[in-house]
């Protein structure tokens, strides 16, 4: 194999002459189409660095918001140092876990110990990032701990050595045999959990989109009623005023929306006239053109793109530099469990949407043993993330979104993803620019990304028997309970800096054990994807199927309607003889009915069935 066949490939696939011509829409000319790259596609290095760098860029917004919003909001507020360093253990510990889910390690001895191989890690392009289920529980209990004297790195401390404790659970579903897996995840559970991530993604998006998710979440401060009661400012950190770079302003102002709709628009530009290169790359191309516009754009004077956090980021940084050491908090242990579940489903449904982007079969054995894997890689994870001073690591179900858009399955992309993030943990200066993309560029591209992972979910529903009663009632009470909650979720949970004042279970009063399993259920009951799968999961397991409805014979050919046939003369007369002489007539004509033509637009009864 020579160089260039390593750097750029060989063979009709990597034709960079036809990869790279521009589409001219509307000209009536074959386009060229854009070539899928299955999981073992052995990608050339560039294509592969190119590809992985956007799986990277479409993560890094959602894996380094949890660790930063505990570290400023929570932890502590004025230590910048302490932010940057959650920032690049974040990104550390995502790209070394990312490379251990895709590899699928086997593990020694389970096949005599289980029956059968088990591995770490799903074997597909799914890769692992910093887990939002978790940050509601550790700003809580680190709030809760702050209250009681204890500083609040090492209350930190105290969640990730909790966390890693809890982890365990996943290794428990992890080894759960595959015939029982699939009968608590059939395809109906699946298409659901994935839709239902899907819907609380592109609500995420929206956030970002806005002008960020913090501020998105603290907009009910400004409101009027708000006000006139508590007073104003009301708990002004963190408050409902959103900042890009050096602009502040409140949520879902127009000069943040534009920034967004610069990505949007110009994701639209690549798919009418963008070669095929263009269009695998569109994820990238459109995030740096929007960057582009917010760096070359100003509010009043004031910059868009806050390049102080570049100066400011050191130039190599690596794990544990900092170290909060590992404790155990008995109030979190009930929330974790209930958030270890959560992204279980999570996991499953990510594994599900990752097989049917990457178009593989659900129904297989292999399809088994990459969610066992998966679910194994998210335990293992969440464990090292501790150890690697970061919060838990679970699949990020985003990255599905870039390979449906970008064509791209194959593992090789993934493993440059895991290069990519950990380089940009290590050198900061990177780390400093991607921190530095405002938020409404990066909501531009994630809304857009993530609305794919909702249209795989309803793909998912393509390949069930909608017409069955038992299908359509799963599917609509779990979609009624869990979209209802992904839209409004303040139902069953706090809103932010207003812990236990949710009228469904106010708890202000209860035991620190008590307030913990009290918050542990609000998380359960307001994630969207969490209840709904659970729901769907219940349904499916004490539903019966439905009775098979009876085989009636159809007597008359849809072919002979319209025609004249002796079967319908209105001359013959109603004698029990005449009866069946028709009954003879038609039996006949049905057989020798010629069969339908496609071509010529008739369908035959199997169309109709």
């Amino acid at each position: 194999m020579g160089l260039r066949q390593i750097i750029l490939g060989e063979g009709e696939g990597y034709d960079y002459g036809a990869l790279c011509m521009p589409a001219v829409p509307y000209c009536g000319k074959a386009r060229h189409p854009t070539r899928f790259y299955p999981v073992d596609e052995p990608l050339p290095l560039l294509i592969s660095l190119l590809m992985g760098l956007q799986h990277a860029f479409a993560m890094v917004g959602g894996l380094i918001t949890p660790p930063y919003v505990v570290f400023r909001f929570t932890i502590d507020f004025m230590n910048v140092e302490l932010q940057q360093y959650a920032i690049v253990a974040a990104l550390i510990t995502s790209g070394i876990c990312t490379i251990i889910n895709i590899l699928k390690v086997p593990i020694p001895l389970t096949k005599k110990l289980f029956g059968r191989q088990l591995y770490i890690g799903s074997g597909l392009l799914s890769v692992m990032g910093t887990s939002f289920t978790f940050l509601p529980i550790f700003e809580i209990a680190i709030q809760q701990m702050k209250a009681d004297g204890i500083d609040g790195t090492v209350a930190y401390g105290k969640m990730l050595g909790t966390s890693a404790l809890c982890a365990l659970l996943e290794v428990v579903f992890s080894v759960i045999p595959g015939r029982i897996i699939q009968m608590i995840f059939p395809p109906v559970v699946c298409a659901i959990t994935v839709t239902l991530i899907g819907v609380a993604l592109t609500g995420t998006g929206m956030k970002y989109w806005g002008g960020g998710v913090v501020c998105a979440e603290m907009i009910w401060k400004e409101h009027g009623q708000v006000v006139d009661y508590v007073g104003d400012p009301v708990n002004p950190i963190p408050s409902a005023t959103c900042q890009n770079g050096s602009v502040l302003l409140p949520y879902g102002s127009a000069e943040f929306i534009g920034l967004g709709f610069s990505v949007l628009v110009f994701l639209i530009f690549i798919e009418l006239f963008g070669s095929t290169f263009m269009k695998n790359s569109n994820v990238i191309l459109a995030l740096l053109f929007g960057y582009m516009v917010a760096g070359l754009s100003n509010y009043e004077g004031m910059p868009y793109v806050d390049s102080s956090k570049i100066e400011s980021a050191p130039a190599i940084d690596f794990l544990w530099t900092h170290w909060f050491g590992l404790g155990f908090y008995g109030p979190a242990v009930i929330p974790l469990l209930i958030a270890y579940i959560v992204t279980t489903v999570e996991t499953v449904g990510d594994i599900t949407a990752g097989h049917e982007v990457s178009e593989l079969n659900v129904k297989s054995k292999e399809y088994t043993r990459r969610v066992q894997g998966g679910l194994m890689a998210d335990a293992v994870c969440s464990v090292l993330a501790s150890l690697f001073t970061s919060m838990p690591n679970t699949t990020f179900s985003q990255n599905n979104g870039v390979i449906a858009l970008t064509k791209c399955a194959s593992r090789r992309a993934g493993f440059a993803t895991g290069f990519w993030l950990i380089l940009m943990g290590v050198l900061s200066k990177i780390a400093g620019i991607i921190t530095s993309i405002p938020d409404a560029v990066l909501g531009g591209m994630t809304i857009f990304l993530f609305a794919n992972v909702l249209v795989s979910g309803i793909a998912l529903f393509g390949s069930l028997d909608l017409k069955s009663r038992r299908i359509r009632f799963i599917a609509a009470m779990s979609l009624a309970v869990g979209v209802g909650v992904t839209v409004w979720p303040f139902a069953f949970q706090d809103m932010r800096a207003s812990s236990y004042t949710a009228a469904f279970w106010t708890c202000s009063d209860c035991s620190e054990t008590m307030k913990g399993f009290r918050n542990g259920v609000s998380i359960f009951l307001s994630t969207g994807y969490c209840i709904g799968s659970i729901i769907a999961i219940c349904l499916n397991l004490i539903l019966p199927e439905d009775p098979e409805e009876p085989n009636i014979k159809q007597s008359v050919h849809w072919s002979m309607i319209g025609t004249e046939s002796n079967a319908f003369d209105k001359s013959v007369k109603p004698s029990s003889s005449g009866l069946e002489e028709i009954k003879e007539e038609v039996s006949d004509d049905e057989n020798d009915a010629p069969q339908a033509n496609p071509e010529e637009g008739v369908s035959n009864n199997e169309d109709y069935a």
